[in-house]
């Protein structure tokens, strides 16, 4: 039976960034699909199209939404329509008109939003491809919001005006690339579902943050706020501008008793000018600067927790009698870059080199194949992979291929994943994981090979993915698997003959 291949070009229907990543999901995963995409016809997002083996029409504009279906044949791609239509209705019924008050249309500016608003609004959330995103993050700090910019792909001139601007009106800059943020209870970006509570998080980092978060929570701590800054706020160029807004913002705070502040590794004399910028705030702040010799975030948080009182216990885990692999590497695929930083930095320690397309020493990059001998990492959230792409945490078709690629790959002693659940996110990750585990497992024994599984689940008890459910699926599957993202880094380094 040959396939079916359905395009078409909507004009004028605008859906923002995070929308069409769910939509573009939920259609992928209509019976009998093959391939979809759903996304603005930008350039970027035209190349992808035209990447995934479809024929994009030559008119299509950055306005307009370009669908691209190939399914098993006619009734499938009718399905698929049909979900797609749904969802954007949905889309649409839960997005701004509902909170303007009345049915009418929904405005088509920031400034027009904030007009109609029934109460004044006092943050913005920006997501819209990476060019347009300085324009209206700007509009949104001249009409007095502070901002969250969820799009990557900003220019580190454009970060730097945007929190400039910031500072002169006494605002806040969130972003860019900023995924997590929690603002009075709110999640915003992608979020677990964690309690209130005494602990402020300033992060340059969104997976650092939810890991801080989550540990927290199983140990019984709530967060009051958690800002994220954007993973490139401690680099040299931009100085730690939203830093120290957010620092400020947290010791004002009367909710927040102790402030957490989590980066990626920073840039070494940004990282001292905040320490001592943090040193002489009101309330107490304690860092999570990933780096050698640095504390893990799993160390952080037990630090906090039992600094407001609360008793640490080690978060749980369901390990395996999984066979060591010595001499084998470990590959690492994560959605995550700060819990692939982190997971680098640990093995490292150990086993010396790890190369990485975000490498902790410029002489560990790899080139624009992704592959590398020995020991190696991925961040398959970086900007460079996700340009008109859904992120990871909501499609997991790249990490898929590649367990399978690993998997055949005779070098490979350790996978080591990790599986970030919340708001956002997948909604049944192992149901695509554990199979492709499985089958990894199974590829490697028939080869005559043992092969390793680790997994980094970052989840909350309330995430609605149910985190036990999605540990035991994984764990069936053949999966050590650890709330702590830096015990299953040290897991997956004694498997292949490191320290246990």
């Amino acid at each position: 039976m040959s396939e079916t291949t359905h395009v078409e070009v909507r004009r004028g229907a605008y859906h923002d960034s995070v929308t069409l990543m769910q939509v573009s999901r939920d259609v992928t995963a209509a019976h009998g699909v093959v391939a979809a995409q759903v996304a603005m016809g930008t350039e970027l997002n035209l190349d992808l199209v035209r990447g995934m083996g479809f024929e994009p029409p030559a008119n299509a504009g950055p306005n307009d939404l370009v669908v691209a279906v190939r399914a098993d044949d006619a009734a499938a791609v009718t399905e698929a329509l049909e979900r797609l239509d749904a969802a954007l209705v949905a889309a649409t019924r839960g997005g701004s008109g509902a909170d303007l008050g009345g049915d009418g249309p929904e405005p088509r500016t920031l400034f027009s939003a904030v007009r109609r608003s029934a109460e004044p609004p006092t943050l913005a959330l920006v997501s819209v491809p990476g060019p347009h995103a300085f324009t209206e993050a700007h509009s949104a700090l001249q009409a007095g919001l502070s901002v969250l910019v969820f799009s990557d792909n900003v220019t580190v001139e454009s970060e730097v005006l945007l929190k400039d601007e910031a500072a002169a009106r006494g605002l806040l800059v969130m972003g860019p690339d900023c995924g997590t943020a929690v603002v009075g209870g709110a999640g915003l970006g992608f979020a677990n579902a964690v309690r209130p509570g005494p602990v402020g998080i300033v992060a340059a980092s969104g997976t650092g943050a939810q890991q801080l978060m989550c540990l927290l929570d199983g140990a019984g701590v709530g967060v009051s706020h958690c800002l994220g800054v954007g993973g490139r706020d401690l680099s040299a160029a931009v100085g730690g501008r939203s830093m120290r807004a957010a620092l400020a913002l947290l010791d004002e705070d009367p909710s927040t008793e102790l402030i957490v502040l989590v980066s990626k590794p920073p840039d070494a004399t940004v990282a001292a000018q905040i320490t001592a910028y943090a040193e002489g705030l009101s309330t107490p702040v304690h860092l999570a600067l990933l780096g050698q010799g640095q504390p893990d975030l799993t160390t952080v948080a037990a630090r906090a927790v039992e600094s407001v009182g609360a008793t640490w216990a080690e978060p749980w885990s369901w390990d395996g009698q999984q066979a060591p692999t010595p001499g084998g590497a470990v590959r690492g695929l994560f959605a995550g870059g700060t819990l692939c930083d982190e997971a680098m930095i640990i093995a490292s320690s150990q086993l010396g080199e790890v190369r990485s397309n975000i490498p902790l020493r410029p002489q560990w990059a790899i080139g624009r194949d992704l592959h590398a001998q020995g020991h190696l990492m991925l961040d398959f959230g970086d900007d460079a992979l996700t340009q008109g792409r859904p992120h990871p945490m909501i499609d997991q078709r790249t990490r898929l291929e590649r367990i399978a690629v690993e998997a055949a790959d005779k070098g490979c002693g350790v996978l080591l994943l990790d599986v970030v659940l919340g708001h956002g996110a997948h909604p049944d990750p192992a149901s695509e994981l554990a199979p492709a585990l499985a089958q990894a497992r199974e590829v490697a024994h028939t080869a005559g090979r043992d092969l390793g599984v680790v997994v980094s689940l970052c989840a909350s008890v309330d995430d609605p993915q149910d985190p036990r459910k999605q540990a035991e699926a994984l764990h069936e599957a053949g999966a050590a698997v650890f709330l702590s993202n830096a015990a299953a880094a040290r897991r997956a380094v004694a498997l292949v003959g490191g320290p246990r």
